[in-house]
């Protein structure tokens, strides 16, 4: 009786590790996945959307949203959560529209500076006041929408020299300076995570905080410091955002909430934090922008994107969440 039990929980034992095996490599090559049958669907509705003009088009729409996503995954592999990138990047918008006719481009630097503040507040409150992420930056989303709607009177704050972030929405050799900003700060970020002690902290961090803590890692500075880089990536995606609009507006970038949040997630990033990276979140992106382009092109209304994403990010959430850590689901 005691062999058959040992044989059975060794059987338990190989099946869950196999079990484990499986969903790791799901999660790590189904965004790819998901790309291919997207192109090979869409390309079979409109031939001309593997054309190269109608790719770059495509990340072109992809830039302020996988900037925003890059910061955002920072912070979710510590294991938080940044609710507020939206809210923080039509901030960003208001004030770059605000400083653009007395300090002209050179506005992006203070309004970066200030959302990266914002950021860093955020991750202060969280750490010392012991309140948890989603609180802390659900209250930043409704303080930040709250100062943009106050400073811009609740409307469109228009851009009239027309040339001070040309820069940030034309072409350099034929490539849109969008995207190519956008995946410049995922390389920075991506090169700080790897050969800095950093990206180490953070994923240690978001697989096991306790532990952390016993090891002696700078816990709470390293949780400041990635709500620090979520809010600069917030000021940033609002920049790119008035590049394309010319106007600054206290919602311009709330609706971009959901899709990177998305993005993060589907690309693989564990809501639980500890597992996952930039290069995930980039295929997320554009994941996500290839969804939203197959969505016009079959004629569904617009109404139906945020259903849509909060579907993805239930079942993505469902493939990468690590059960291990979450003795009980509440």
């Amino acid at each position: 009786m005691t062999v058959d039990t040992t044989t059975d929980a060794v059987a338990r034992d190989r099946l869950g590790a196999l079990t484990a095996r499986a969903r790791d490599e799901l999660v790590r090559f189904l965004p790819l996945l998901i790309i291919a049958v997207l192109l090979v669907a869409l390309s079979l509705r409109n031939p001309d959307l593997l054309t190269v003009d109608s790719l770059l088009t495509m990340a072109d729409s992809a830039a302020p949203l996988l900037v925003l996503a890059a910061g955002a995954t920072v912070v979710i592999l510590c294991g938080g959560i940044d609710l507020s990138i939206g809210a923080l990047a039509s901030f960003a918008s208001v004030l770059l529209a605000l400083w653009t006719p007395a300090l002209s481009g050179w506005a992006a630097v203070p309004v970066i500076a200030v959302t990266a503040v914002a950021g860093v507040l955020q991750g202060w409150v969280h750490v010392a006041a012991r309140v948890p992420s989603f609180i802390v930056t659900l209250g930043g989303l409704s303080l930040w929408t709250g100062l943009a709607l106050a400073l811009s009177g609740a409307k469109t704050v228009p851009i009239t020299d027309l040339s001070a972030f040309a820069w940030a929405f034309t072409r350099v050799r034929g490539l849109p300076s969008a995207i190519l900003v956008a995946l410049a700060l995922v390389a920075v970020i991506s090169a700080v995570m790897r050969l800095t002690p950093f990206g180490r902290w953070v994923c240690s961090i978001g697989h096991a905080e306790s532990a952390a803590r016993l090891a002696g890692l700078p816990v709470d500075r390293v949780k400041i410091a990635a709500f620090g880089i979520s809010g600069a990536a917030a000021g940033l995606a609002g920049l790119l955002l008035v590049a394309r609009t010319f106007s600054g507006a206290p919602t311009l970038g709330d609706s971009l909430l959901l899709p990177a949040v998305a993005a993060v997630v589907v690309g693989g990033t564990a809501i639980t934090g500890g597992h996952g990276g930039l290069g995930k979140t980039v295929m997320g992106a554009f994941v996500v922008v290839l969804l939203r382009v197959g969505l016009s092109l079959i004629g569904v209304d617009a109404g139906v994107e945020p259903i849509l994403y909060g579907a993805l990010i239930v079942i993505a959430v469902s493939v990468t969440i690590d059960r291990s850590k979450v003795a009980v689901m509440k």
